[in-house]
């Protein structure tokens, strides 16, 4: 057996010193080196690693055209334009099936999708729901290799939201809106009906109107719903809520009479005037005939206080609640405002202002045997369907104060008083006429401008729907008055909702 020579041990030593000490130093520098990027440099590394794994997506400033029709983007597409100069992209689009129909309900969204008006503005944030974050992280090319699901949040989907609106009584509506402005020529005018017994809008519209899918091209003042931002002195509109205020608080009686001094009464400083000579009046035939004479009095009855009591009672100088944005409050002065003036220009519709929708409401009251329901216009909310909230109902009068005024007065206004243009076959309508004067531009009343509704409902006995036109300044057709020029088609739409409710759908 051989053996190394003596004279080589040394040189092996060192050799395995030298690579020792080589190892040794290898991992000195990568110690070194990790020691640098984890601690003296470790924010200068986490930035540059945050660099390539979050990317961001610039989205130019200037846009050549939007909502390209298909014949369009073929011709760009036959330019064969420099790729790097130009590009599509692809955006969502609100489309309106129905046009302009319900039109001031709906609202509609522009070219960035901001809400304007209607449901579309007032319930954004159902629609739209919550938007949902998560964390990811990318590699340095940019793909995703992980998400950290503990700083994630799930996206809540837009809520389902069920209207109120019946499609046909919409329909039937317009179509009767749109004839009345082509045969007066008003300024504007508005509709609604109203199930009294729920409060639910089955139909609302006003004019001039606009087309949601063609916002561009929108006439001037197209934007506002004339029934809830409108505000005007609804005149002798609001006759009948006091008459069943007065009968509930025994000031008055269903037998009494009025003496309405052959058309001119003093009433402190003032005089009063009736549009005919009136002798004595019952209390039904005031109004039937609309005596503002006979309603003072009534008013002298009540008293300041409890006039103011019962308009505020029944929601006058408040919103109502209903789901749109822009509601107006209209205007009941407080009670220390009001002076002996008051107490005869209450009763006819004078010293205040009113929504159309909020003389509808009070109207609905009476027709629901003095119970007032929150108008609505949202059915259900939810994916899952769910009762509308925030609804209210108020027993404002007792149930035969309201069932005489409609049953026998309001009935009577349309058989032989104020309202007779407004009679339907085969349906007992009820119904109360207004002609109010706007007022000029020195503060007075103009004796040429005037603003004309009618509100009714259908049928009396159990009363279905109530509706009211209310037309600002009709311009054609030789009369203003509100039972020649609103009458006929509130009494039309009425007759046609009542058919489409009976009918098999």
């Amino acid at each position: 057996m051989s053996s190394l020579p003596v004279d080589r041990e040394p040189a092996l030593a060192w050799r395995s010193i030298s690579v020792l000490a080589g190892l040794t130093l290898v991992w000195l520098v990568l110690i070194g080196r990790l020691v640098q990027v984890q601690g003296v440099q470790q924010a200068r590394f986490a930035s540059r690693a945050s660099r390539q794994q979050i990317h961001v997506e610039k989205i130019p400033a200037l846009w050549v055209k939007r909502r390209l029709s298909e014949a369009e983007v073929d011709r760009v597409l036959a330019a064969q334009l420099p790729k790097a100069e130009w590009g599509f992209q692809q955006e969502y689009l609100r489309v309106y099936p129905q046009g302009p129909l319900a039109a001031h309900v709906l609202g509609w969204r522009d070219i960035d999708g901001v809400p304007h008006g209607g449901i579309e503005e007032s319930l954004n944030s159902a629609i739209l729901g919550a938007p949902g974050q998560r964390r990811v992280i990318r590699d340095a090319r940019g793909f995703v290799i992980d998400v950290v699901e503990e700083d994630s949040q799930s996206a809540q989907p837009g809520q389902n939201l069920f209207l109120t609106l019946d499609v046909v009584a919409q329909y039937q509506l317009e179509k009767h809106l749109d004839g009345l402005m082509a045969r007066h020529a008003p300024v504007g005018a508005c509709a609604a009906v109203m199930d009294p017994r729920t409060g639910e809008i089955l139909a609302m519209a006003s004019r001039p109107a606009f087309d949601p899918t063609h916002p561009e091209l929108a006439p001037q003042n197209s934007w506002r719903n004339l029934l809830i931002q409108a505000a005007y002195e609804p005149g002798s509109t609001v006759k009948p809520i006091l008459v069943a205020a007065a009968l509930d608080r025994g000031v008055i009686r269903e037998t009494d009479s009025f003496d309405c001094e052959r058309g001119a009464y003093r009433m402190g400083p003032r005089i009063l005037h009736d549009h005919h000579r009136y002798g004595v009046l019952s209390l039904k035939d005031v109004l039937v005939k609309s005596s503002n004479i006979g309603m003072a009095k009534i008013g002298e009855k009540l008293t300041n206080p409890q006039l103011h009591e019962v308009m505020s009672g029944f929601g006058f100088g408040q919103r109502t609640g209903i789901e749109l944005p822009g509601e107006l409050d209209g205007t009941l002065h407080p009670l220390s405002r009001w002076t002996v003036y008051s107490t005869g220009s209450i009763p006819m519709g004078q010293e205040l202002t009113a929504t159309p929708l909020q003389v509808l409401s009070a109207h609905a009251a009476l027709a629901n045997r003095g119970v007032a329901m929150s108008p609505h216009l949202v059915r259900e909310t939810g994916r899952s369907g769910s009762a509308a909230a925030n609804l209210y109902s108020a027993q404002l009068v007792s149930s035969p104060s309201a069932r005489w005024v409609v049953e026998q007065a309001l009935v009577e206004v349309v058989q032989r008083g104020t309202g007779t243009k407004a009679q339907i076959e085969d349906v007992t309508l009820f119904g109360k006429t207004g002609t109010s004067q706007k007022m000029s531009a020195d503060g007075k009343y103009s004796h040429s401008r005037h603003i004309s509704s009618f509100v009714c409902g259908a049928p009396a006995e159990a009363p279905r729907v109530v509706a009211i036109v209310t037309v600002d300044e009709p311009t054609r057709g030789g009369s203003d008055y509100g039972g020649i020029v609103a009458a006929p088609v509130a009494a039309a739409i009425v007759a046609d909702v009542l058919k489409s409710m009976n009918s098999p759908r």
